[in-house]
C-alpha cells in the first residue's frame, strides 16, 4: 500500500480509502447491508494497509428525514482492534439539522453509531454556495471549533457539489484541514475540477477524491469503441484501473475513495494501490486516456453546459441534473444505471419527478443554446419513470 501526506494534518493516508456508500446489500435493498460480507471487506482492506474509511449519516437507506445504516455497519466492522488502525471519516448532512444545537445532537448519535469517542475526519456533506450559507447561519463554524477543541473531532473538512465558482469562497471561509471533491478523467472541469484541486492543495488542504470511476460508469459496461482503445495499450489494465491510475497520477491528490461492493473489487483495488505512484503514467498512457475521453464526449446527447439559466423550474425539476443523467445513459451505454442514480437523487429531494413537466417553455426561453428541454423531459420520463424501463 502506498501512502501520501494528508495536507497540513501531519497524517499520512493510504492512497486508497474505503468508501462505505456502496457496500454489498441483500435482495437489492440499499438499506439492508450484507453485514458479514461488508465486515470482511472492510477488515481485509485495513489488514492490507488501508487506513481511511469514509461513511456518512445519509449512506445506505436514508431519506430526507431518516439516516442510513452505513455508520452503524462501519462502527461494528471496526471493533476488535480495527478502530485504532484507521481514520474514520463521516459527515454532517444539511437536512439533519435546523439549529446549532442539532449539530451536537447529530454528532453524538454518529459517535454512538460508530462506537467511538472521536471522529478523525468530519465533513460538512455535499455543500455548495447555498448549503454553505445555510450552515453559516446556523452557527457551524462555532460548532466545528468547539468539537475540535473538546476532541469529538480531529480534522474538519467538507465535501463539495456545486458550480466551480462556489468552491474557492468555501475553501477560504474556514481553516479547513481537508476537502472532498468529485474528480475523474471525465470530470476535470466539473464542479471543483482540476482548478479547484490545485487551489485546495496550495492552501494546504488534504484532498480526498470521490467518484474516481464516476459512480461505476467508467468501470462497468464499457462501449466497444472505448474498450478497443484500452485493448491497444502496451500494458493491459481494466477500465477501472485506468480510471484509478488517472486520479492517483496527480500528486495533489491525497487519496481516493472507492465505493466497493464486492470482495473482488477490494482485492483488486488494494493491489493497484500498491503500484500507482504519482506521475507514473507515461505520455502514451496519458494520451490514451485523453482519446477515451474524446470518444465518450462524442456520445453526448444533450449539449447542456449546466449553466443553470433554466433554473429554477416552476415544477421543481433540477433540469441540468436530469439532463446529465440522460447524457450519461448514452455516454456509458447504461440507462438502467442512470435510472438508479435518478431515483436516488429524487428520493433525497434533489429533483422533482420529470413526469410533472408541464411543457411551459420557460426553460427553453432561458437556455442560451435553445435546448428543447420539454422534449428531453419526455425522453427522461420514458427512460427513468416508466415501469420496467431501462
Amino acid at each position: 500500500m502506498l501512502y501520501r501526506p494528508f495536507g497540513k494534518t501531519g497524517e499520512h493516508v493510504s492512497i486508497l480509502g474505503f468508501g462505505a456508500m456502496r457496500m454489498p446489500v441483500i435482495d437489492h435493498r440499499h438499506d439492508q447491508v450484507d453485514i458479514p460480507l461488508a465486515t470482511k471487506m472492510i477488515r481485509y482492506a485495513i489488514d492490507n494497509g488501508v487506513n481511511y474509511v469514509d461513511t456518512a449519516y445519509a449512506y445506505h437507506g436514508s431519506s430526507v428525514t431518516q439516516p442510513g445504516t452505513s455508520e452503524s455497519v462501519v462502527g461494528r466492522a471496526l471493533q476488535g482492534g480495527y478502530r485504532d488502525k484507521t481514520l474514520i471519516a463521516t459527515k454532517l448532512v444539511g437536512w439533519s439539522v435546523e439549529s446549532r444545537a442539532d449539530m451536537d445532537t447529530v454528532l453524538a448519535r454518529q459517535l454512538a453509531n460508530l462506537r467511538t469517542d472521536h471522529i478523525d475526519c468530519y465533513l460538512l456533506h455535499g455543500i455548495g454556495a447555498e448549503g454553505w450559507e445555510r450552515f453559516l447561519r446556523l452557527g457551524v463554524l462555532e460548532f466545528l471549533d468547539a468539537a475540535k477543541a473538546d476532541g469529538r473531532i480531529r480534522f474538519a473538512g467538507f465535501s463539495f457539489h456545486d458550480e466551480p465558482s462556489a468552491f474557492q469562497p468555501i475553501v477560504d471561509g474556514y481553516d479547513w484541514d481537508f476537502c472532498q471533491i468529485q474528480y475523474n478523467y471525465m470530470d476535470v472541469d466539473y464542479q471543483a475540477g482540476r482548478e479547484g484541486l490545485r487551489y485546495a492543495a496550495r492552501r494546504g488542504l488534504g484532498v480526498v477524491v470521490m467518484e474516481p470511476v464516476k459512480g461505476g460508469r467508467l468501470a462497468g459496461r464499457v462501449p466497444d469503441e472505448v474498450q478497443s482503445i484500452w485493448d491497444s495499450a502496451a500494458v493491459r489494465r481494466s477500465p477501472a484501473e485506468w480510471a484509478l491510475r488517472f486520479v492517483w497520477d496527480d500528486p495533489d491528490v491525497s487519496l481516493l475513495l472507492s465505493g466497493m461492493s464486492t470482495m473482488e473489487q477490494v482485492v483488486e483495488n488494494v493491489r493497484i494501490a500498491g503500484e500507482a505512484d504519482a506521475k507514473s503514467l507515461n505520455e502514451t498512457e496519458s494520451a490514451l486516456i485523453d482519446k477515451v475521453r474524446r470518444v465518450y464526449e462524442q456520445r453526448t446527447v444533450v449539449p447542456c453546459t449546466a449553466c443553470r439559466y433554466c433554473m429554477p423550474c416552476p415544477e421543481g425539476i433540477d433540469i441540468p441534473m436530469v439532463l446529465a443523467f440522460l447524457n450519461d445513459a448514452s455516454l456509458y451505454d447504461n440507462a438502467a444505471g442512470e435510472k438508479v442514480h435518478y431515483h436516488i437523487n429524487k428520493e433525497l429531494g434533489g429533483t422533482a419527478s420529470v413526469s410533472v413537466c408541464t411543457k411551459c417553455g420557460q426553460c427553453v426561453d432561458a437556455c442560451p443554446q435553445q435546448i428543447q428541454v420539454p422534449d428531453f423531459m419526455e425522453e427522461c420520463t420514458r427512460l427513468f419513470e416508466a415501469d420496467g424501463a431501462v
